[in-house]
């Protein structure tokens, strides 16, 4: 009787123990999430609606892809370009891949100085990162226009299943008005570091809030999203 008690009791004592380490985890992340500021709170859960909406493109995409009948059109050939008489598979893709990672490596780099509070450099970052996005826009662009002379619209194509062309401008015009967005609140963000207006903590013009630099580190959070949702573009539409 004795040992059954006392078992009892250490079952009892276990079981609070166990609620109490819940309760210590939900309130350490309710005291975490308190921190948050209001602008890195809204990037978040605008991302992570957005991702959603990514999420649904892409499996729409796939599913058209598996379910259609007709042979869905080979990438290495419909995006190929003949560079010298050589046609090269992916090449503009890759290279477009290789400028928009580099550009998530440059936001990082002007997110650290943002924080040191050296704004010539972290102006100068965050315009080389619109550059680079730029580049991409515009090598977006430039695809599009090749595909479109080659017969490439929503509902049709030369190659093959006719979704492809809407898969095509509906995933990727999408992303790339991410990016072309981007890059505008990347020239206001650099603009305003370079002024100095987060020094002087100036209010911003659409609101009555004092400026900061975390505004770069919210900017950064936006660039390396569009970057990531980019990765599983280029491996699900372009690789596959």
């Amino acid at each position: 009787m004795t040992e059954q008690a006392f078992s009892n009791i250490d079952a009892k004592h276990s079981e609070s123990s166990g609620l109490r380490s819940i309760a210590a985890d939900f309130s350490s992340d309710r005291s975490a999430f308190r921190n948050v500021s209001w602008g890195k709170a809204m990037m978040w859960i605008f991302l992570l609606s957005d991702t959603f909406v990514f999420s649904s493109f892409l499996i729409a995409y796939m599913t058209a892809r598996m379910s259609t009948t007709v042979p869905w059109p080979n990438p290495s050939e419909v995006f190929a370009l003949t560079i010298g008489g050589v046609t090269l598979p992916l090449i503009l893709i890759a290279i477009m891949t290789f400028v928009l990672i580099s550009s998530s490596g440059t936001m990082a780099m002007a997110v650290n100085f943002a924080y040191r509070r050296d704004r010539r450099k972290t102006a100068a970052l965050m315009l080389l990162t619109a550059l680079l996005g730029a580049a991409f826009v515009g090598m977006q662009a430039f695809e599009w226009s090749k595909l479109i002379h080659e017969g490439v619209r929503p509902w049709s194509n030369p190659w093959g299943a006719a979704q492809f062309g809407s898969s095509f401008f509906m995933i990727t015009g999408f992303h790339g008005t991410h990016v072309t967005f981007g890059v505008i609140f990347l020239l206001i963000i650099a603009r305003k570091v370079w002024r100095g207006d987060f020094d002087q903590e100036r209010r911003g013009f659409f609101t009555s809030r004092k400026g900061r630099y975390e505004a770069v580190e919210i900017m950064g959070l936006y660039w390396h999203f569009v970057d990531l949702v980019w990765v599983f573009i280029f491996a699900f539409f372009y690789l596959w």
